[in-house]
């Protein structure tokens, strides 16, 4: 009966104490309700930052949110945070957050014993450090990992390492690979080596109280492995005094615990029971469920094992009586609760995030095919713009050659006139220097025609040959005279072609042939304020006598011939962004005659 008794409470023991809660090494001054709670308010953070949805900070508190798991020694938590972590940091392009988190999660990996994962991410750490002696330790790490089965060789990599973070002063890194140089040390048997690791780990470690509790543990595991267990005993009493001192149950506890092993080992189980019972009792005081479920597992075992039913079941009255306020005192339960529900809230943020970034990614790929889409109608409205503009261009080219290349028929037939005169007189010379001067200057037009602007010289000497050809022909009627600015560089300075001579075929034949006296035409180009000034002075009869003798005809060779030019000016100026104007006035009595003014930019 009491056997069965006995049974039916280590089985309520199991069922009441969730597994789930684990007792870790505590650091000094730090509870594991200190832990849950930095815990909790991490996780709160990175719930905050999921809201906002505000990446850096996401990445940031995964990383917080593994190192705490790291110190509480929940790997397999660390190693899911650690991975978010690394997402982040990939998709805001930080290296060097990526390099850090990529060797942390290879750490955790290790600590798991996934080697295979732990040695890649090492590597991947190692190709992303931008310093040599990052790259090295990393490599290192893998190369070790991969060389399990040979504890001397893997001894190497591990000297190595502490050599290269001793030159980059990385304390914590330098403590932990002397830990790992004594567990090398204790896979080839050498205690001593791995007791000298330990002890120099703790110099690294002095500002970790919990990383020294760790360490100066398993030294006295090694002690005790050893049978050493009054070296072993020695120490764990040591920090059991601290804990006390220090007001730290956890450690207290723990060893306490520890202490109870190594009794028992000793053959002391009186004082290994004393140990235990303290234990239960402190944890029960401190509302710690899981250690004493420890606790009271073991001083249970212990009493089976002696047939002693009595003690067990005042063990299990003790417990009953105690065990609602055992479960109220532990907040470490309501704490891992409301991580919990901190951790749902995540996970749905998480989902809702992957929804948002997944609209924002539809929503960029439509704007982006808006723009795109945008922008091709932009281009192709430029381009049909363009074309209609250069057909436009184009045809204003045309436009002007067509007028630059219309010659006057008048001149036209009446060179040839005069031609047929100067034989008809018996004149063959005059007929023949006539048809000569004649032939020169159709093949200057000729040659200038394909021309918008010709150079000055060029111009005048075109001008001078068809005053000469004028001359022949109204030799009593006329003189001429050309004048140039010296300011001007004639050959430098360009000027529309075509536009002059028939303002002086105007000047000849409309009001210098009528003269009963020999007239003069004086065609003067001048330089003034950035301007080329073409000046076409005659004292010919005027315009107003002009147009009373014109013919009908002549009327609308000369209508034909000012609007030639009025076309030509405006296609000038539209085609080449000039500003050239002209203008005709006559002269006021007693004077007659005309003067056209056109002036060249």
């Amino acid at each position: 009966m009491k056997r069965h008794l006995l049974i039916s409470f280590s089985l309520l023991l199991v069922l009441l104490i969730p597994h789930s809660i684990t007792a870790q090494s505590a650091p000094v001054q730090k509870s594991e309700k200190s832990k849950q709670v930095k815990i909790s308010k991490v996780a709160e953070d990175l719930s905050n930052s999921l809201d906002a949805n505000d990446e850096a900070k996401i990445a940031q508190n995964y990383e917080r949110l593994a190192n705490e798991f790291v110190n509480k020694g929940d790997n397999a938590k660390a190693e899911d945070y650690y991975k978010r972590a690394l997402t982040s940091y990939t998709k805001l392009k930080l290296v060097d957050d990526k390099t850090r988190v990529t060797r942390s999660l290879a750490k955790v990996q290790e600590n798991q014993k996934n080697f295979e994962s732990a040695i890649k991410n090492y590597e991947v750490a190692g190709s992303l450090a931008n310093d040599a002696v990052d790259e090295k330790i990393n490599l290192n790490d893998a190369n070790r990992l991969r060389t399990q089965a040979s504890p001397a060789v893997q001894a190497g990599y591990v000297n190595s390492n502490i050599k290269l973070l001793k030159k980059d002063n990385k304390t914590d890194e330098v403590a932990a690979a002397y830990v790992q140089k004594a567990e090398n040390s204790l896979q080839q048997m050498d205690k001593a080596v791995a007791i000298e690791s330990y002890n120099k780990a703790l110099v690294y470690a002095k500002d970790k109280p919990e990383e020294v509790i760790k360490i100066k543990n398993e030294i006295a595991k090694v002690y005790a492995a050893d049978n050493q267990f009054d070296a072993a005993i020695g120490i764990n009493e040591k920090l059991l005094t601290e804990a006390v001192k220090n007001q730290d149950f956890n450690t207290q506890i723990k060893q306490l615990q520890s202490l109870a092993k190594l009794y028992f080992k000793k053959e002391e189980p009186k004082k290994a029971v004393v140990s235990l019972k303290e234990a239960y009792d402190l944890a029960s005081k401190n509302g710690c469920s899981a250690e004493a479920k420890k606790s009271l597992s073991a001083l249970i075992q212990y009493y089976k094992t002696k047939g002693d039913d009595k003690e067990s079941i005042a063990l299990y009255e003790n417990f009953f009586d105690n065990f609602d306020k055992l479960i109220q005192s532990d907040t470490t339960l309501i704490d891992a609760k409301t991580f919990q529900v901190t951790e749902d809230k995540i996970r749905q943020l998480e989902k809702e995030k992957t929804l948002k970034d997944e609209l924002i990614t539809k929503k960029n790929t439509f704007n982006y095919f808006l723009l795109g889409s945008i922008l091709l109608l932009l281009l192709l409205f430029f381009f049909i713009v363009k074309a209609l503009y250069s057909i436009k261009t184009k045809n204003k080219e045309i436009a002007l050659q067509s007028l630059r290349r219309e010659m006057n028929p008048h001149f036209i037939f009446n060179s040839l006139n005069s031609v047929n005169q100067f034989i008809s007189e018996n004149k063959e010379l005059e007929a023949n220097k006539y048809l000569t001067s004649y032939s020169n200057l159709m093949r200057n037009m000729m040659e200038n025609s394909n021309k918008d602007f010709i150079s000055l010289d060029k111009e005048v000497e075109q001008l001078k040959k068809y005053l000469d050809l004028e001359h022949l022909r109204f030799e009593d009627k006329f003189d001429f005279k050309i004048s140039v600015d010296e300011t001007l560089d004639t050959e430098t300075v360009l000027i529309p072609n075509m536009i002059i001579q028939p303002h002086l075929e105007n000047a000849i034949w409309h009001g210098l042939r009528y003269l009963d006296k020999k007239g003069f035409l004086h065609l003067n180009f001048q330089f003034a304020a950035g301007k080329v000034v073409v000046i076409i002075e005659d004292n010919g009869i005027g315009l107003t006598k002009s147009r009373e003798l014109k013919t009908s005809n002549q009327k609308v060779h000369e209508s034909r011939g000012l609007s030639n030019t009025k076309e030509r000016i405006g296609l000038l100026n539209e085609l080449y962004k000039k500003n050239i104007s002209f203008e005709i006035t006559e002269k006021e009595m007693p004077e007659t005659g005309t003067i056209v003014r056109i002036i060249f930019l």
